[in-house]
């Protein structure tokens, strides 16, 4: 079993969403006896190629079959290296915190690059579909105030975007189920009991998956 946890969160050891993945993975893998690899793909340590002109000439490039330039080619090798690591992958897991009532902008560029048409998904003109096979998925989205917070206010923020994203996009790429789950008030002084609480409901989720 091959997992890729992908970390989204700059914060280390501070980060919850980081927390929170890795006590499920430490209950996933006690509950397997140890087996399977992960592979940690960590967005901001990565040095990912920005999703400039040279990548974007490469991803028209590749699909209408025209000779890259040098730079296009060096660019698409690398963005073909991050989508092998998903091709690869038989269980894919993450932690996603709210910014800014979405999620951390390196995982879009993570996203944007890697998924490309011919190596995460299918297209032909009328129909898109999925390149991945793969059963399952878990993700962990963590936030500092609470929707029921968001009601209070006159313009109640979008909680549900960024879960609504993340798993359609999941989805999109070939993930048959994903199982989800969200941990808030990590600002407020009941961070240290949510958090604790997110951790035990995180590791009984693993022993599921």
């Amino acid at each position: 079993m091959r997992i890729l946890k992908i970390v989204t969160s700059p914060r280390g050891g501070r980060s919850v969403s980081t927390a929170v993945v890795d006590a499920f993975l430490a209950e996933y893998q006690e509950t397997i006896a140890g087996s399977g690899v992960i592979d940690t793909l960590d967005v901001w340590s990565e040095a990912l190629p920005d999703y400039d002109a040279d990548a974007i000439g490469a991803k028209y490039k590749g699909v209408s079959g025209e000779a890259m330039t040098p730079a296009e080619r060096a660019t698409w090798d690398r963005i073909s290296a991050l989508a092998l690591r998903f091709q690869n992958a038989d269980r894919i897991v993450l932690g996603v915190p709210m910014w800014n009532f979405s999620f951390p902008y390196k995982l879009k560029q993570l996203i944007d690059l890697a998924c490309q048409r011919g190596l995460l998904f299918t297209f032909d003109g009328k129909t898109y579909g999925p390149l991945l096979n793969i059963d399952k998925a878990f993700v962990v989205y963590t936030r500092g105030q609470s929707e029921e917070a968001g009601l209070q206010t006159a313009l109640q923020p979008g909680f549900d975007h960024v879960a609504g994203y993340v798993e359609f996009w999941l989805r999109f790429i070939g993930v048959r189920n994903v199982t989800a789950m969200t941990v808030e008030h990590t600002w407020d002084g009941r961070a240290r009991d949510m958090i604790d609480d997110g951790k035990r409901r995180a590791a009984a989720l693993a022993r599921q998956f």
